[in-house]
């Protein structure tokens, strides 16, 4: 018998993770729970486990008394004197309990306690698991739709993808494997309950982390990111090595890297920008693939004057003011935008630092051409750009 629970504890180890030790412990409770059960109280028994052979005893420690008033906390003097000559009258006697003498219920009562234990601890370990995977990216099967809802089989629990997580027009088939955000893990008494998201500007930093050798190994940091899911993500990195251009980190050679990121975002289009200390630059770069003459950034109130030229102002604005709302969201400015005409007209113009000052802080209308370029050829322009937003 203590082979056969060796062998069942060892077992219940590998396939469940729950160590032994917490299986030892579930059965030493059944066994108080039973003798409670059994004898209407437990308080004088103890429960002794050998955690190598399984071997196990219980015995409950009995008063010595010349005359028994409660025979489950007291033995009588000549009872006492039948395991052992030398005990005497208040010494304590362990007397041993054989657990095959437990009647039914009781038995199944210690049954139950034990099943309870191992599915408590099993929705533990299932918990931690995936809570350590919180606020992370995780493949999943898709299973199929509960009402406007997807259940999707992460390994060991199912997650549960909302409506208002979803991207919109995006349609999932049984079986399909995809890539989704843990908003949430929290913790049940059904187990595990698992939150995720494809809609979460975090999924789109994760992907670039797992395809981006130097943005996992914190070379290049991703900055910011504004993301209307399904449509378009700007995303502002830096370098902390001068040798590594981040942006040209990002999208690999030919574009090989963003674009693994499309595919799995399903076409979505995505800006890699430099990111910048100066809110100004910021602001110009956010703006891309729009050229910017000028920009006067308050940082205090967090709004900021930009000129473009007049044929570049739609193009700055994008298709339904979708550029324009991402460069704010990115920076964390109200972005004022206006063309060289409506800035002239309006008086506007004056103030900004069209010349000298503009110049001296090295992005001027070369840096913009130099910076438009260099845009075009790192292959992330026409491809990922505003081009398919202009009207």
């Amino acid at each position: 018998m203590n082979n056969e629970l060796l062998e069942a504890l060892t077992l219940l180890e590998k396939e469940k993770n729950i160590s032994k030790d917490t299986l030892l412990e579930a059965i030493e409770q059944s066994l108080l729970q039973a003798c409670k059960n059994h004898f209407g109280k437990a308080d004088n028994v103890k429960v002794f486990i050998n955690p190598n052979s399984c071997e196990f005893n219980v015995h409950a420690e009995k008063t010595v008394v010349e005359q028994v008033e409660d025979p489950i906390m007291e033995i009588s003097l000549a009872n006492a004197k039948l395991v052992d000559s030398k005990y005497e009258v208040g010494d304590i006697v362990n007397v041993e309990i054989k657990s095959k003498e437990f009647g039914r219920i009781a038995t199944q009562n210690a049954k139950n306690v034990i099943l309870q234990k191992i599915r408590e601890e099993e929705r533990k370990i299932l918990y931690n698991q995936y809570y350590s995977k919180e606020k992370d990216i995780v493949t999943g099967v898709v299973q199929r739709y509960i009402g406007k809802n997807v259940s999707i089989n992460l390994g060991k629990v199912d997650a549960v993808l909302n409506e208002n997580e979803m991207v919109k027009g995006e349609v999932f088939h049984p079986t399909e494997r995809i890539k989704v955000y843990v908003v949430e893990v929290k913790d049940t008494s059904k187990g595990p309950k698992v939150l995720v998201s494809r809609t979460h500007p975090e999924l789109v930093k994760r992907l670039f982390e797992s395809e981006v050798t130097e943005v996992k190994d914190g070379t290049v940091e991703i900055k910011c990111i504004a993301r209307e899911a399904g449509s378009r993500t700007k995303m502002a990195v830096w370098s902390n090595n001068p040798d590594v251009d981040p942006v040209g980190a990002c999208v690999g050679m030919n574009g090989a890297r963003v674009n693994a990121i499309v595919e799995e975002l399903r076409g979505e289009k995505i800006d890699i920008l430099n990111w910048s200390e100066n809110a100004a630059i910021l602001i110009e770069n956010a703006l891309s693939p729009a050229k910017v003459i000028s920009v006067i950034a308050d940082d205090d109130e967090k709004t900021a004057k930009v000129v473009v030229p007049d044929y570049q102002l739609s193009l700055a604005i994008g298709k339904e003011g979708q550029n324009a709302r991402l460069a704010a969201r990115l920076t964390g400015f109200k972005i004022d935008i206006k063309s060289e005409t409506q800035a002239r007209e309006s008086g506007d113009f004056d103030d900004f630092y069209m010349e000298d000052d503009y110049d001296e802080d090295g992005y001027d209308d070369a840096y913009a051409e130099n910076y438009e370029t260099e845009y075009e050829e790192e292959g992330y322009g026409e491809a990922y750009a505003a081009d398919a937003d202009m009207p």
